[in-house]
């Protein structure tokens, strides 16, 4: 055995400084073949300086520096071990790629590296994916160790049964409501308006269909309008809503939604989930505007920070002031 100081100025964005242990498999394995490890990281540096060290430890390494390339090995190449970041550069991504991992090659040993240990709060639900969570800094010789212990002792898994963020969605609408309604009766405003639960969540339960029909479109399949978000601004405008206060309830919406997903997290599909939220938030942007456009055809002016806005009968609100979360125009 020989040792060589690791020079870190050579890799400097590396996330860790130390000695590279340089030695021959310790254990008694067929010598032709080499237990292969699928290493992704976004950082060149710490990806190449890894690759090397692991391959002088007897492993086969191949590395990926994208997400959607270790998507791409995975599905078509065979690995014992998956090594990958958390942050790529997005929290996501390292989910991505073991739920991939993990639902394809469910036997493979499955270490997820991330540089912040805050997300120790996390571990149980990362643990359902990943066999292990290394908090930076770690070294080559102790992922060695870890790689090779787990290798020696393998345990049969079955592959984790997944659930696409509609089917979540679907089956917890109850849930999801309920949640939405304990948060909207802590505001003082739309709680000052005196109705029933049934009144007060409306359309609600109609909107979440609709969402998880859009959801389970097809790629670049025609989006139709939601017919339930127009019906539910008449009604908040017969109710006594406030433009501001249908603005409020929606974005209450998305925060109930991602708390129904946020408690489901042990069998989301990460494959699917960023495409998920992003058509979740275009989806509630969507029926907020239809929702606001509809209740505005029966008269009503809107004023927030000087700007005002007006609306008549049988009149869409002007464009100007469109989109309604995001930005009100001085006219």
């Amino acid at each position: 055995m020989s040792r060589i100081a690791f020079d870190s100025k050579k890799y400097l964005n590396a996330e860790f400084t130390g000695l590279l242990i340089l030695c021959r498999p310790s254990w008694t394995e067929d010598p032709v073949k080499k237990n292969r490890i699928l290493l992704v990281d976004d950082n060149d540096d710490f990806r190449a300086m890894f690759q090397e060290g692991l391959e002088c430890h007897g492993f086969e390494v191949v590395p990926a520096a994208t997400v959607n390339e270790a998507l791409k090995l995975i599905s078509t190449e065979n690995f014992d071990v998956l090594l990958s970041d958390l942050q790529m550069p997005d929290a996501a991504d390292g989910f991505t790629v073991v739920s991939a991992m993990r639902h394809t090659q469910p036997n493979a040993v499955t270490l997820l590296l991330t540089g912040y240990p805050a997300l120790q709060e996390a571990m149980t639900a990362i643990l359902l994916q990943a066999d292990e969570v290394l908090v930076k800094p770690v070294g080559v010789a102790e992922i060695t160790e870890i790689i090779q212990k787990k290798l020696s002792k393998p345990s049969t898994r079955v592959a984790i049964d997944k659930e696409r963020v509609a089917n979540i969605l679907e089956r917890d609408t109850g849930p999801t409501i309920s949640k939405w309604m304990s948060r909207v009766q802590c505001d003082e405003e739309m709680a000052a308006i005196s109705m029933s639960c049934q009144e007060r969540t409306g359309y609600l339960a109609l909107l979440l269909g609709d969402l998880v029909h859009r959801l389970r479109l097809v790629p670049n399949a025609k989006v139709l309008i939601s017919s339930a978000a127009h019906r539910h601004g008449i009604l908040r405008r017969t109710q006594g809503y406030s433009i501001a206060m249908v603005v409020e309830e929606s974005r209450i919406l998305q925060v109930s939604i991602f708390n129904t997903l946020q408690n489901n997290l042990g069998t989301v599909d990460f494959s699917t989930v960023l495409l998920d939220v992003m058509t979740i938030a275009d989806e509630v942007d969507s029926q907020l505007k239809q929702a606001v456009l509809h209740r505005g055809r029966s008269g009503f002016a809107i004023e927030a920070g000087g700007a005002r806005f007006h609306g008549t009968p049988g009149c869409d609100i002007d464009k100007s002031a469109c989109p309604i979360r995001h930005s009100l125009v001085n006219q």
